[in-house]
């Protein structure tokens, strides 16, 4: 199956017509999705300024991360969930979207920086928990983790606000190589 026919098949789908007929439904979801949004980027902000030595350098990593994860990963299941309905409703015209795209693509970066942190860096943490500076390599992690989220947000604003591009080719278009 090629990906128009599993983004139409997505849009066609019940949950994506429920999303697109009910008065109440995008309101609902879109509001929900923001404040899901809102509370994984601000409990991972608050791990990735410990991270960095900027908050809570007093307290143990490992810590103030048990403490704030539940809750981010909580919001990022309601947020995933949330983001797949709006995403249904609309899914030609998102898929083709720039901002979108990009928004996928930082999304993934940050999930890869994760787990490159967790596997690497973390795994020597009894060494720098508490009392120590953290590794260049987490304080990066940390920045990084920073900046993938902040253009996540940025990017998911301008979804509405721009226009996508579907570079694909036209099947009436014969291209000579």
């Amino acid at each position: 199956m090629e990906i128009p026919s599993i983004i139409q098949t997505i849009q066609a789908s019940a949950p994506a017509g429920w999303m697109r007929d009910s008065l109440k439904a995008m309101p609902f979801v879109e509001a929900t999705h923001v404040l899901a949004a809102a509370t994984v980027f601000g409990t991972i902000l608050i791990v990735d300024l410990r991270l960095i030595g900027l908050r809570d350098h007093r307290r143990a990593f490992t810590r103030v991360s048990n403490e704030m994860l539940t809750f981010t990963w909580l919001a990022f299941a309601l947020a995933v969930v949330t983001g797949l309905l709006m995403f249904a409703a609309n899914a030609s015209t998102y898929w083709v979207n720039t901002a979108f795209r990009f928004k996928m693509l930082f999304l993934v970066l940050a999930g890869l920086n994760m787990a490159i942190f967790q596997n690497l860096t973390f795994r020597n943490v009894t060494q720098w928990d508490q009392g120590s500076a953290t590794p260049a390599a987490g304080r990066l992690a940390g920045f990084l983790s920073i900046a993938f989220w902040i253009t996540v947000i940025f990017l998911a604003r301008w979804i509405g606000f721009t226009k996508g591009y579907d570079f694909s080719v036209p099947d009436d278009v014969q291209l000579d190589f």
